[in-house]
């Protein structure tokens, strides 16, 4: 276990050439996203410095950015933590993220055709493998594959921006709970390809309305069971 609590093997490799800032700034949100560094956990600039192999200035410059954007807090004569998410925080997000995936099925049910309905039968069979292998981190990652995907379906340029913007944060608040909806979560997935494959628009929408949801409250329900 490394002294800032990265577990051996999570630490990403950084490529050169290219902007250096920008590449530790991937690299931190990424390890912020999946967990790596927990909510709460004190960043020291050096030793962040000397597992990502570069100097501490671009780390400094990151976690500046990280903390604009809200991702670490810079607390004077402590130094840099990882941003704890509040309730209020993580429900305004979900919410949000509820009313754009729902436009998004629906629209993906009025345009989707056999192939785009394959692709995501092609993911939702890989995360169900995931769910049965226990492989948390996998489950996640086609997770999202899986609803950005569908956002790709509807065919909104702007709506696709949107969830973007909400899409990492969706994986950080998702990642807790991502054992705990578990296959649910799947049968889930395969009642919207279902809706999407029929052209349904009203009951995809429901679906993923549903979905969505039963995400933000198995987050809250997680956060109380741990307070």
């Amino acid at each position: 276990m490394l002294s800032t609590g990265l577990p051996q093997g999570t630490v990403p490799k950084l490529e050169r050439p290219g902007p250096l800032r920008e590449r530790v700034y991937e690299a931190l949100l990424e390890l912020i996203t999946t967990r790596a560094l927990r909510p709460g956990q004190h960043l020291v600039e050096s030793e962040l410095a000397g597992h990502l192999g570069v100097s501490r200035q671009p780390v400094r410059e990151a976690l500046q950015r990280l903390n604009t954007d809200g991702w670490v807090d810079l607390r004077p004569a402590q130094g840099a933590f990882v941003h704890e998410p509040t309730e209020e925080e993580a429900d305004q997000l979900l919410t949000v993220r509820t009313l754009l995936e729902a436009e998004a099925a629906r629209l993906a049910a009025a345009h989707a055709d056999a192939s785009g309905v394959a692709e995501l039968a092609g993911l939702c069979e890989r995360g169900e493998r995931a769910v049965r292998d226990d492989d948390v981190d996998a489950a996640v990652v086609c997770n999202a594959q899986f609803h950005a995907k569908v956002m790709e379906l509807a065919g909104n340029a702007v709506l696709a921006e949107l969830a973007e913007q909400v899409g990492r944060r969706v994986r950080w608040y998702y990642t807790p709970v991502a054992r705990q909806r578990g296959r649910q979560s799947w049968t889930e997935h395969r009642e919207l390809i279902a809706a999407i494959a029929d052209g349904d628009e009203a009951r995809a929408t429901a679906v993923m309305r549903a979905h969505t949801e039963h995400t933000r409250r198995t987050y809250h329900e997680r956060r109380r069971d741990d307070a």
